[in-house]
């Protein structure tokens, strides 16, 4: 193919700001700035774990209990410490992580010291703070008595670490989310992280009001967590809309309920058991796994009782080569869920008991692990970040065509055209080699050919672009997504619109 420096430079900023937008909505900012997502400290959340420690709370798993800012907490006298001693020992549980959840929860509803006056009426109260009568006037004195302010003072440079620490996985975790359901979040509501390194490897949620509050550990914390937290916040909205739509999926919910595994919280709320699996089966779509560990992590979704994975899995495809954003979608996710036939290959499923151990997960090679970080990274417009994922899976397998196909979709995303182009020539000609282990899957290879078509379309290239787009269609299993894009390139010359869902 012929190319001009000047032709190439216009393809791919337009083909480059097409893939960039296309996960945003037109007029969204980029988060975390945005008002809808936002990462805070809290004082309250500070003083209400501090005085946990003050009183003696020894079982929180993962903090040191040489950090020093347990140690100050522990070092505290006086009577007002000595009272809220006394309240603790009368109000532990023996469920360490039931302690520690109500008075989180405490300090999310809890207004601004040093009175920590409760933002909602007594009535709105949930039962683990009405648990907690009489905690607030002990933690009031307790604040005043220990200059707790000067403390908190004292660390915040710790705490604003904390914040810097989290704010690119966070954004990160928000662009792949939103992407995904080419969906983001209405500024009625909040997303807000609250760091808080004393509260060890546990991570809290909350959902009050029109907020929906994530207490982490930035150090021990994963992007997974985080990123498991805003798919929640975006898609329970929808699932609560679409409560009376979800009515037949309650067989499933029935069936779902005699599974040992399944969470409490799960079997006692349809909804939420069906936010839940509704969220782990866009995860399990967004990490785009090797067929073997997709199946495994889909019958591990079963064994938990999260039934429903499994039927989300084709409905999310067709979500995917369909263009509305899932808020506009959800209707039609629900309807293509199969219940009769689902029903019928659960009726005599056997559950694996509590204690049973799980089946291992198949170990991922370090080139898959490369090639999934490549992906999530392109998802998260990290393009950088991603051909550095693609060349270490390059390193080790230098033909494998999804870290070649990876690599093409970043290097448009960088400007580098002539080297997407050559690289997606590189996995089309693979097709025909004699390496079975070397050949593109379906799906890889006819969204080779639609991009080929879509970079000849955009170099006034016709008739090539014309033999790409049926050389597509030609391949034998391709997805549905790739075939329509496919055959709209036959119907009409490719045009990027900014607000069309990535192909692939």
């Amino acid at each position: 193919m012929e190319k001009s420096a000047n032709r190439w430079a216009l393809s791919v900023l337009t083909l480059a700001v097409f893939l960039a937008v296309a996960a945003l909505p037109a007029d969204a900012s980029p988060p975390p700035q945005g008002s809808a997502v936002q990462i805070e400290a809290s004082p309250q959340l500070f003083a209400t774990v501090g005085a946990l420690f003050a009183a003696g709370y020894d079982r929180q798993p993962d903090v040191p209990s040489a950090d020093p800012l347990v140690g100050r907490f522990r070092a505290l006298q006086g009577p007002a410490t000595d009272a809220l001693r006394a309240y603790f020992r009368e109000h532990s549980s023996q469920d360490a992580a039931d302690t520690i959840s109500r008075y989180v929860t405490f300090a999310l509803i809890a207004g601004p010291p040093p009175k920590f006056d409760l933002r909602l009426r007594r009535e709105d109260l949930p039962p683990d703070v009405l648990a907690l009568d009489g905690f607030r006037d002990a933690l009031a004195n307790f604040y005043r008595e220990a200059q707790i302010d000067a403390l908190w003072r004292e660390f915040q440079p710790r705490y604003q670490q904390n914040q810097t620490q989290l704010r690119e996985p966070l954004t990160r975790a928000v662009l792949a989310a939103s992407g995904y359901l080419r969906d983001f979040a209405s500024e009625r509501r909040r997303f807000t992280v609250y760091v808080e390194p004393l509260l060890g490897g546990q991570i809290h949620v909350r959902n009050i009001g029109d907020e929906y509050a994530l207490v982490v550990n930035p150090a021990l914390n994963s992007l997974d967590d985080v990123r498991h937290a805003y798919l929640h916040f975006l898609l329970d909205p929808l699932v609560i809309r679409y409560r009376e739509q979800l009515l037949p999926q309650d067989v499933l919910y029935r069936i779902a309920i005699r599974a040992p595994r399944l969470p409490e919280g799960l079997r006692r709320d349809s909804l939420a058991f069906f936010a839940e699996g509704l969220v782990r089966s866009v995860e399990l779509r967004m990490r785009k796994l090797p067929a073997a560990q997709l199946a495994a992590e889909v019958e591990k979704a079963d064994g938990e009782g999260l039934v429903i994975v499994r039927p989300l899995m084709p409905a999310l495809a067709k979500f995917e080569a369909a263009e509305p954003a899932m808020s506009f979608y959800f209707a039609d996710l629900l309807k293509s869920i199969d219940v009769t036939s689902e029903r019928a290959r659960l009726q005599n499923m056997r559950f694996p008991p509590a204690d049973e151990p799980p089946a291992p997960a198949p170990v991922m090679s370090e080139k898959d692990r490369a090639i999934e970080e490549g992906d999530r990274l392109t998802a998260s417009r990290d393009a950088q970040g991603a051909i550095a994922a693609y060349d270490r899976a390059l390193a080790i397998a230098p033909s494998d065509p999804r870290a070649l196909y990876g690599y093409a979709v970043a290097s448009l995303l960088t400007g580098q055209g002539e080297r997407a182009f050559e690289l997606f020539q590189q996995v089309a000609s693979a097709a025909f080699s004699a390496d079975a282990a070397a050949r593109p899957r379906a799906e890889t290879l006819a969204w080779v050919h639609v991009y080929l078509g879509r970079l000849h379309d955009l170099a006034d290239e016709r008739e090539q672009a014309l033999a790409e787009y049926r050389s597509a269609l030609a391949v034998a299993g391709a997805p549905e997504a790739a075939r329509s894009a496919a055959q709209k390139g036959l119907d009409q010359a490719y045009q990027p619109a900014a607000r069309n869902p990535p192909p692939g």
